[in-house]
């Protein structure tokens, strides 16, 4: 929080001059960098630049940099917030730049008064931006100057977030050589819920086979421009048939996989869900968001969010087990889960700290396995290491956590929600503890996390192939 106040147009005299220095952070590099639309410098490390004059005196080599017309946002600045301040107008700009910039650099803004305007109140500033004696940025900014003070308390600059840990860009490339999976696309009967598939198929991810009634399939996909002549259609009457039938051919091994189309979720888990017909396993059924969060710098599973309403201890276990075998598909070694709570400390008065408690004990004995496990923990303790170490919890877990085990399905399912609509997280959804894995899409998808479902679930699939068929396709003989 600060305060700002401003000159007028009367009090600033020719010859007035003001400077400011300011060392940068990776995310205001990587802001001016895109701002400016320096695309292959936000991209782009200073080793691999596409050519010497993009390193050779210019930024210090420290990761991505950006070009020196992002420094005019430090004069920008300086004018509107400083000199003149407040009320200020940039009206026009005449500006040379030379090199770039990059994190950690400390730049240097000048401003002096060059000129004053009485018929329009304008002034004329000489301005330069420098950085370790380079002259980044040199010429003039005329401005309107106020006329009127204006003092400004208690201002927030806002935060910039910017995506630099692309969690599902990762995912998609861990798919590369690995061959597609079959999957039962079960009623994919409107636009996002055919298109989907279609479009994961093109990506190489799956071999798409569409079950429900094949004349609405047919005319959703010419009404939207979608060929269909290479995708094996299965006739069905309805959305029920489609779901029964889409879980019978797993259960056979005719397909590796199965993704909800355009039915309820509750009609396709009837399917799922019967002993004698459906998908289950020893384990307990439960659900997973794999969510890529732009201000967390690794990826981030949410349990049970769409399943299990409220988990007893015994059903945790396995809830537990299934997110930390999904986290290691995925690529990491050794998960860190934490269990969530509203409070760090262990009370009788709350139901998820003493599940939290067992849990971990559980891990000691070895009743869970393949992750580490800390709990209760609060949301913030969990994911913030700064949080953590202030209310002084010290763990390999707290505030690095991979999984978030939620006490319940309501605090899992606002949780990721929130996230994703606040945050602006993407979040791919999988069913795990079935036969095969299960991907339930929703219409607000975008066709990112429906890739990225896609993508887990080809992941899954894979791990789940018999060495001998690990390679080959997944064909079945």
């Amino acid at each position: 929080m600060e305060s700002a106040s401003n000159h007028t147009f009367e009090e600033i005299q020719v010859g007035e001059s003001l400077t400011l220095t300011r060392q940068l952070s990776q995310m205001e590099v990587e802001a001016l960098a895109l701002v400016s639309g320096d695309l292959d410098a936000f991209h782009v490390d200073a080793k691999k630049a596409s050519s010497p004059r993009d390193v050779a005196g210019n930024g210090n080599g420290n990761g991505k940099h950006a070009k020196s017309v992002g420094g005019e946002a430090l004069l920008a600045g300086i004018l509107c917030r400083r000199l003149p301040g407040p009320g200020t107008t940039i009206l026009e700009q005449n500006l040379r730049f030379e090199g770039s910039f990059s994190a950690a650099d400390e730049l240097t803004g000048t401003v002096t008064a060059r000129e004053k305007r009485a018929q329009d109140h304008s002034i004329v500033f000489d301005c330069a931006v420098r950085c370790r004696e380079r002259e980044l940025v040199s010429g003039t900014i005329r401005v309107a100057a106020p006329t009127a003070h204006l003092t400004y308390s208690g201002l927030a600059t806002p935060e910039i977030v910017i995506r630099s840990n692309d969690g599902f860009a990762r995912l998609l490339r861990r798919c590369e050589g690995i061959a597609p999976v079959t999957c039962a696309v079960a009623h994919p009967c409107d636009h996002p819920t055919l298109a989907g598939p279609i479009e994961a198929a093109e990506r190489g991810l799956i071999v798409p086979i569409l079950v429900g009634p094949a004349a609405k399939i047919r005319a959703v996909a010419q009404k939207h421009g979608i060929d269909l002549k290479d995708y094996r259609i299965v006739d069905v009457e309805h959305s029920h048939a489609a779901a029964v039938k889409a879980v019978a051919m797993a259960r056979a091994g005719e397909v590796e996989s199965v993704m909800k189309g355009s039915l309820h979720t509750d009609e396709l888990m009837a399917a799922i869900v019967p002993s004698a017909t459906g998908l289950r396993t020893g384990r307990r059924i439960s659900h997973a968001f794999v969510l890529d969060v732009p201000s967390y710098p690794r990826g981030l599973i949410i349990t049970d969010a769409a399943i299990n309403i409220a988990p007893a201890l015994e059903e945790k276990i396995d809830i537990v087990q299934n997110a930390i075998d999904l986290a290691r598909t995925l690529g990491v070694e050794t998960p860190k889960v934490a269990i969530l709570a509203a409070v760090e400390t262990v009370t009788s008065k709350m139901q998820a700290t003493l599940d939290a408690a067992a849990l971990c004990k559980m891990a000691d004995r070895g009743q869970i396995t393949g992750g580490l496990l800390d709990g209760p923990l609060a949301f913030d303790n969990a994911i913030s290491e700064q949080a953590a170490a202030t209310k002084k919890i010290f763990s390999p877990v707290a505030g690095k956590a991979d999984i978030l085990l939620a006490p319940d399905l309501q605090a899992g399912n606002m949780l990721a929600k929130q996230l994703q609509y606040l945050a602006g997280a993407d979040a791919a959804g999988i069913v795990l503890g079935t036969r095969v894995p299960v991907v339930l899409t929703s219409r607000a998808d975008t066709v990112r996390t429906r890739l990225a479902s896609c993508a887990v679930m080809k992941l899954i699939a894979h791990a789940q192939r018999p060495p001998t068929q690990a390679g080959d396709g997944g064909k079945r003989a």
